[in-house]
């Protein structure tokens, strides 16, 4: 891949003084999921780099989405109303379970075992959390092939809203880092994946057809149930603690002390991004969403994962975040074109939101590979194999 260089001097400079400081005071982390990976990790070889255990739990995670994608790229897998469409075949739901576990895992001990190989570096961090950022696409949209667009289930409009929170709640948690100089864990992350691995499992063992039914006395579709665990996540365990960290920050003078413009900056991206989506989802004439909904999650969670990643190095560094991501500008155009001239669109506009997806997939992954191979070459390290020590005849 040809080389270019993303990173200024200033940020590798900012790369040289970062100290990881984060707060995780999640019950179920500290509780269940830390003793765990202690013991998981004293099996795991010296010689594996952190980066190859992140990079793989990452590549478990596409697998489960390809996987779906393959058995049910509509959502209608699961619905008796689309006899058309097979369901999935149980043992996806087994393969779904265990990658899942893995790579909450895999996600869970890579920071352990850099510290076991005395490895740590601000690359493992920033390529943890950059994937991170790129796998929040797939926590809501696992379960919910599940639930389908069935009887029992909800459309895929409203799921798109539950994607956005999701992203939305991590972008809070660097933003946060950003004002603040701190990471707070959000408590929803161990607490979904267990539960989504869980879900997976009992999928396995009872079949699709056990989750149709409605909750007494609210009824409430368990689809519904999960969309408004979802929201209050959201709005009541993560949004509220967020503003208040900032607030503090700011009263006691622990943070970064930016003005307001400066302190808003690394959103505006985000929320452009979010409005375009959500303006081609609703006013699309081709109804876009409803007709290649995976295809617009992903494009979606792509350009969230660019964005978010230059907030991480900013946040990083120490260095002034980027305002405005260039790729929203094709993707302004796109979403003009398909809402001012509908007639003229039709089904191109599946064809623009296919050309959008494999141009901003290309960015990312471009930009991806080019920001490891310069920390690499600045902190002189390998990205998945760990340098042996010299010895002292060398």
């Amino acid at each position: 891949m040809a080389p270019h260089a993303y990173l200024s001097k200033e940020i590798l400079a900012g790369f040289d003084s970062y100290k990881y400081n984060a707060v995780d005071t999640s019950p179920v982390s500290n509780y269940i999921c830390h003793p765990f990976w202690n013991k998981v990790v004293k099996i795991v070889p010296l010689w594996v780099a952190p980066n190859l255990l992140t990079f793989s739990g990452f590549l478990l995670l596409v697998v489960n989405f390809v996987l779906m994608t393959y058995y049910d790229p509509h959502f209608n897998a699961s619905s008796r109303d689309h006899p058309e469409s097979p369901p999935i075949p149980d043992w996806v739901w087994l393969v779904a379970a265990i990658c899942n576990f893995l790579a909450h895992t895999l996600d869970g001990i890579d920071g352990k075992q850099a510290r076991r190989t005395k490895s740590s570096s601000p690359l493992g961090e920033l390529f943890d959390h950059g994937l991170d950022s790129w796998a929040t696409l797939f926590l809501p949209i696992g379960p919910y092939a599940i639930f389908g667009r069935s009887e029992y289930g909800v459309g895929v409009y409203r799921v798109f809203f539950v994607v956005i929170g999701i992203m939305l709640c991590f972008v809070a948690s660097h933003w946060e880092k950003y004002n603040t100089g701190v990471l707070f864990l959000p408590w929803g992350y161990d607490v979904g994946q267990l539960g989504m691995s869980g879900i997976y499992l009992l999928t396995y063992w009872y079949g699709y057809e056990m989750w149709k039914f409605t909750l007494p006395v609210v009824g409430w579709s368990t689809a519904e149930a999960f969309e408004i665990c979802c929201y209050v996540g959201f709005f009541g365990l993560t949004f509220p603690f967020t503003f208040w960290n900032i607030y503090q920050s700011y009263v006691n003078k622990t943070g970064k002390m930016r003005p307001f413009s400066e302190a808003m900056r690394p959103l505006v991206s985000t929320f452009v991004l979010f409005a375009l989506m959500v303006l081609w989802a609703t006013f699309s004439p081709y109804d876009i969403v409803e007709k290649q909904p995976r295809l617009f999650y992903w494009t979606t969670g792509t350009a969230f994962s660019n964005i978010a990643c230059h907030l991480i190095i900013a946040q990083m560094s120490n260095t002034r975040c980027e305002l405005f991501s260039p790729h929203l500008w094709p993707l302004a155009v796109v979403v003009l074109l398909c809402i001012v001239a509908p007639l003229q669109m039709g089904v191109w506009e599946v064809y623009l939101l296919w050309a959008y997806c494999l141009y901003v997939t290309a960015a990312h992954i471009h930009f991806g590979v080019c920001v490891v191979q310069e920390m690499c070459a600045h902190f002189r390290i390998n990205a998945f194999s760990i340098k042996p020590p010299k010895s002292n005849t060398q």
